[in-house]
């Protein structure tokens, strides 16, 4: 009796098994055609797009074999336009259209489609925010049935739309050619001129559009542009320095001004900046503030038609004062040498005017450096490391070393430059020492480190300049290989900059290369040493054999006579340098640097890009007259390449751009950018021959 109730629970405990199993393997069997149902599904759909696909490619090639042969052209010949021109007829505007009877009032969302279909569309998105505004504001709602034609193929345009809902197809000679969706924009070719209509195009759904007419588009344009002109006249008129020019004048200048936008908080001016720029504001207010005992102190808020700047056209200057957005700010500007090639500069007449914002006297800027003595200045020392507890040394030359120092107050960083008087002699560098000091001491620009004092005693003269944290450009390059190139775009740029200040002091720089680069706080670039640079009237030349090897130009090197066009050779090298890593003349023997200079044979990395690549070589040709910068034109040659395309020069010059090369700035204690090198205890041999009375 147990073993039979045993075989029993055997059979029972074996069915339940085999039934589990069966309903495991149904449920497995209907996932399996579930994916097949849907896999025959997707094959359905693909082979449905398939034929949509060939039929498309059947229209496009039967238009393609409709069109005259004479049109089409090959990569190795010319297109050739055999007839005229078409003659666009010009339509007058009508003076007494009234436009302020067709604004319709749109919701916030409305708005918003509006403006983001004319943000896609390659025409509309290049109106200004006002343009775009008032266009919004006069679209008119057209509402369409099913079956309605809204273009008819080969009739006169005089409308643009904008689809607000539902579904149109464009067609064209019958055959279908795409579906327009909300959001879509068409015709808009008909609110610039007097077109035909190229295709057809039907409502297949219930449509709602937005609709404009030319001349209610037109009118706009014309009274914005009529308004603008004559509030920016009235506003020049009201500037003295601009008294006496013309109407015609006061036209040249608006036809060279440019709009600029300012965030709210922007610095549109800073006080002690070099003046180089006219402003006046067209909407919005701004705040002048100057610094009194160390705070920001206000003066003024400037409003619309107000203008600042003015004496940044004619004369070297600084600003005396900060202006800054209080909110969203638009001015109208012009730069000094927009300004030069389109007045001149007689037919000015010049006032001082203790209320404008540029301070016309040079001296005064340093004033304040000279409050600084050497006994103020204490050694900043290393806090970790095996340098620990030693004064920083930020760099080693062969003339002395840079020192990182700061104020017994510890307000400021600065970097010392101490050079050894009896070396100096030894060289014969005395006068260029004495050069150094005078220039940098009336150099005022962004882009240039500032020297703020020097000092001496019986074995060093002591140079005072800022201190730039981030470091050299040549030990981030070295620590990343080559720069990608936004960032090269970007202290290609800073140069540029710099060597436009420069060239119109008539100083030439003769020694750039990485090492002579600093990066500020904000990554910023500033051009160091100016132990090699030269003050050379234009069209002199000068014959002394100067420079950084791989960057000397050849007539430096064949003893022709240079100028500043070698300053533009050696920017075409450091291009290439940033770019691929080292310089495009480089051997460890100098004798073959200047061979390869002179043959002038420039082998490019296949990463280095086609714009760089002709930049690099407009600026490196051989002969200096035909150097990009050196030609008519001078550094706006080089300024509008194309290689500088993405480049806001404006706000370059202001600071309002945020560097790339930020990245390359290490976060720690204030030295931490720097190579470290070891603390130079001994001393220079005393000197007493007062060459350095003036210093």
């Amino acid at each position: 009796m147990i073993v039979l109730n045993g075989v029993e629970d055997y059979f029972i405990c074996t069915g339940t098994s085999m039934e589990a199993k069966l309903t495991e393997l149904r449920q497995k069997l209907e996932r399996q055609c579930q994916i097949n149902q849907e896999l025959q599904n997707e094959n359905h759909d693909l082979a449905t797009r398939l034929k949509e696909k060939e039929k498309l490619l059947e229209e496009l090639q039967s238009r393609l074999d409709g069109l005259d042969l004479s049109q089409r052209y090959s990569n190795d010949s010319v297109e050739v336009r055999e007839s005229r021109a078409a003659v666009m007829a010009p339509e007058p505007i009508p003076d007494d259209m009234d436009i302020s009877t067709t604004r319709v009032k749109k919701t916030a969302s409305e708005r918003a489609q509006i403006i983001n279909a004319m943000q896609k569309n390659d025409f509309l998105r290049r109106l200004d925010e006002e343009q775009i505004s008032m266009m919004v504001e006069l679209l008119l709602s057209l509402d369409l049935c099913p079956g309605d034609e809204i273009i008819k193929e080969g009739t006169e345009g005089d409308s643009m739309y904008i689809v607000a809902a539902g579904e149109l197809r464009v067609t064209q000679a019958g055959r279908n050619l795409r579906t327009l969706i909300s959001g879509d924009v068409f015709g808009e070719l008909a609110i610039l001129y007097n077109c035909k209509r190229t295709a057809s195009v039907k409502a297949v759904t219930a449509v709602k559009l937005w609709c404009i007419e030319r001349q209610i588009y037109r009118s706009i344009m014309a009274i914005k542009s009529k308004k603008k002109r004559e509030q920016l006249m009235g506003f020049l008129k009201t500037a003295r320095t601009f008294k006496s020019l013309s109407d015609e004048q006061l036209s040249s200048i608006i036809d060279s001004m440019e709009e600029v936008k300012f965030q709210e908080n922007e610095v549109i001016v800073r006080e002690g900046a070099e003046g180089d720029t006219f402003y006046i504001i067209l909407n919005g207010e701004v705040e002048v503030t100057k610094k009194v005992n160390g705070q920001q102190k206000l003066i003024r808020t400037l409003r619309q038609g107000d203008h600042f700047g003015e004496l940044a056209l004619i004369r070297e200057i600084l600003r005396t004062a900060t202006c800054t957005a209080l909110g969203s700010v638009s001015c109208f500007t012009i730069d000094k040498e927009a300004f030069e090639e389109t007045i001149p500069v007689e037919s000015l007449e010049l006032h001082d005017d203790p209320d404008l914002q540029e301070d016309t006297s040079i001296s005064k800027k340093h004033s304040s450096a000279y409050s600084l003595q050497l006994k103020d200045l204490i050694p900043v020392l290393y806090q970790e490391g095996r340098y620990q507890g030693s004064p920083v040394t930020l760099g080693v030359g062969g003339f002395g070393q840079v020192e990182l120092v700061t104020t017994l107050h510890h307000g400021k960083y600065f970097a010392l430059k101490k050079i050894s008087k009896k070396l100096i002699i030894q060289k014969r560098q005395e006068e260029h020492v004495l050069f150094e000091k005078k220039l940098m001491l009336d150099i005022e620009c962004d882009f240039i480190v500032r020297l703020h004092g020097t000092f001496k005693d019986s074995r060093y003269i002591y140079m005072i300049m800022d201190f730039c944290s981030g470091g050299e450009i040549w030990t981030k390059l070295k620590e990343v290989r080559r720069f990608e190139e936004n960032i090269a775009v970007f202290v290609a740029a800073c140069v540029v900059e710099a060597y436009a200040y420069l060239h119109k002091k008539d100083i030439m720089y003769r020694d750039l290369k990485p090492e002579n680069l600093m990066l500020d706080s904000r990554g910023y670039i500033k051009l160091v040493d100016f132990g090699f640079a030269k003050k050379l009237r234009r069209g002199q030349k000068t014959y002394s054999f100067c420079g950084t090897p791989e960057y000397m130009a050849p007539e430096i090197i064949q003893n022709h006579g240079h100028d500043f066009a070698a300053d533009f050779w050696s920017l075409g090298v450091l291009i290439y340098e940033l770019l691929a890593g080292s310089p495009p003349f480089s051997s460890s023997e100098p004798q073959n640097i200047y061979a390869k200079i002179l043959d002038g044979v420039i082998k490019y990395p296949s990463h280095i890009g086609e714009a760089a690549r002709s930049l690099i070589s407009k600026l490196c040709r051989p002969r200096p007259g035909q150097r990009l910068g050196n030609t008519k034109n001078g550094i706006k040659d080089i300024r509008n390449h194309r290689w500088f395309n993405n480049m806001n020069w404006h706000k370059l010059r202001m600071k309002q751009i945020t560097a790339p090369t930020v990245k390359l700035i290490r976060k720690g204690p204030c030295y931490i950018n720097f190579d470290r090198f070891p603390f130079d205890k001994s001393l220079a041999e005393e000197d007493f021959s007062k060459w350095d009375q003036d210093f």
